[in-house]
């Protein structure tokens, strides 16, 4: 028997789930929403996605949990899609997603014959730009637009201002920026033959470039001043987390945070620090300190506001990754002193491990006394997976994740 649907809070934070393990991560740590792809049809192909049994085991682990599921189906499709979209549709209609997030229009007219009881959101792929389009796919019977990620706070608000209220209104506050226009992109295609805009996108755009003399073949000039070339086509991450006042004023719904690709790790840690920052919003207190420094923990390019606060400018697409953390172990139990910890990377004996726990502040726990499973004293945790005995006057909830430093490493 299905659990009820949730109903929609708003304003709503909406995480990322590229498998079980990031949706759990996501929901532990605050998340309102999550938003997941089956094995087709969805514009990320590089996660593990989710197959149809595993579809209605994640609808009924969110549901219990009074957390809402959107299916994205937001590919552009080809004819050779069509035939295949319809049992599609029908399969998670039937695991309980609230929503279908879709592109194309003949998708959306499919989804509504199939399972008129699923939200429709409209993915940020069909570049919503504009209050005349969202008024219009409103009529068409959309629950939700996820704007184009071009647009500035002052559009949203007059967007917001001249459509209907019940139409929610959803944008991007963190994550990865594509270079084309609200992810429509050919390069890959260009490059490697892998369709971007069917969810196999190589993400061409962040490989490193260099100019090369059409008369001097392999002689490479940088294009600045980097001996590896450089990221023209990169543009930095989004990080709009000192800004969610600004977007709720603007009457932004839902709080989007980019990255079904990306780890477990990157799915808790931001959706942990988004959470305290949209309840400080709410709260209207100030942003909570910790709140910017935890961004900076998680793998990430330089950060940017994208084009919240006007056009961005050549800086926009300068940078490449910063990672500075990585999850050392996962605490399992804690108890009389002990923390039975589970491995994920190795770390040394005397490291500091800096520890995510879901609504709380990170704190610091030193790693100075450890054994493996057998009580046996060991100076480092090498082995992938293996069961380490932290002994620290520190309580550790099951679950926390903790975190070194790599440059010290």
């Amino acid at each position: 028997m299905k659990s009820e649907r949730p109903q929609v809070r708003l304003p709503e934070l909406l995480s990322p789930a590229g498998d079980m393990e990031r949706l759990q991560a996501a929901i532990r740590f605050g998340a309102d929403a999550v938003y997941l792809a089956g094995t087709e049809f969805g514009m990320r192909s590089a996660p593990s996605n989710f197959t149809p049994e595993e579809l209605t085991q994640a609808v009924e682990y969110a549901h219990g949990r009074g957390i809402r599921v959107y299916l994205t189906c937001n590919i552009i499709p080809r004819n050779r899609d069509v035939d295949k979209l319809e049992p599609f549709l029908r399969m998670a209609r039937d695991a309980g997603v609230d929503a279908f997030i879709v592109t194309d229009m003949g998708v959306m007219e499919m989804a509504q014959q199939v399972a008129p009881e699923v939200e429709i959101h409209i993915s940020t792929q069909t570049g919503v730009a504009n209050y005349a389009a969202a008024r219009r796919l409103y009529d068409l019977g959309a629950k939700r637009v996820v704007l184009a990620r071009e647009l500035s706070i002052e559009e949203i608000a007059g967007i917001r201002a001249q459509t209907p209220k019940q139409l929610e209104i959803e944008c991007f506050v963190h994550g990865a920026m594509c270079v084309s226009f609200s992810g429509r992109c050919l390069l890959s295609n260009y490059f490697t033959g892998r369709d971007g805009n069917h969810g196999d996108c190589a993400q061409p755009c962040r490989w490193k470039y260099a100019l090369c003399e059409e008369t001097r073949p392999g002689q490479y000039l940088p294009i600045e001043e980097d001996g590896d070339g450089t990221y023209i086509l990169n543009a930095k991450d989004m990080n709009m987390s000192e800004h969610i006042p600004e977007l709720l004023k603007a009457g932004v719904d839902s709080l989007k945070i980019e990255g079904r690709a990306k780890s477990a790790y990157y799915t808790a840690a931001a959706t942990n620090a988004y959470r305290r920052a949209l309840d400080d919003a709410q709260a209207e207190e100030p942003l909570t300190p910790w709140v910017k420094e935890e961004l900076n923990k998680i793998s990430h390019r330089q950060y940017s506001t994208g084009f919240y606060f006007g056009r961005p400018d050549q800086n926009m697409n300068l940078g490449s990754y910063v990672r500075d953390y990585e999850v050392a172990a996962v605490c399992e139990t804690y108890q009389n002193g002990v923390a039975v910890l589970s491995q994920r990377n190795r770390f040394f004996r005397g490291d500091t491990a800096d520890v995510l726990e879901p609504g709380k502040a990170p704190y610091l726990v030193k790693m100075d006394h450890i054994q493996n499973e057998s009580g046996e004293e060991i100076t480092s945790a090498n082995h992938a997976m293996m069961t380490v005995l932290l002994y620290t006057d520190t309580p550790i909830a099951p679950g926390a994740l903790l975190r070194v430093q790599t440059k010290d490493k």
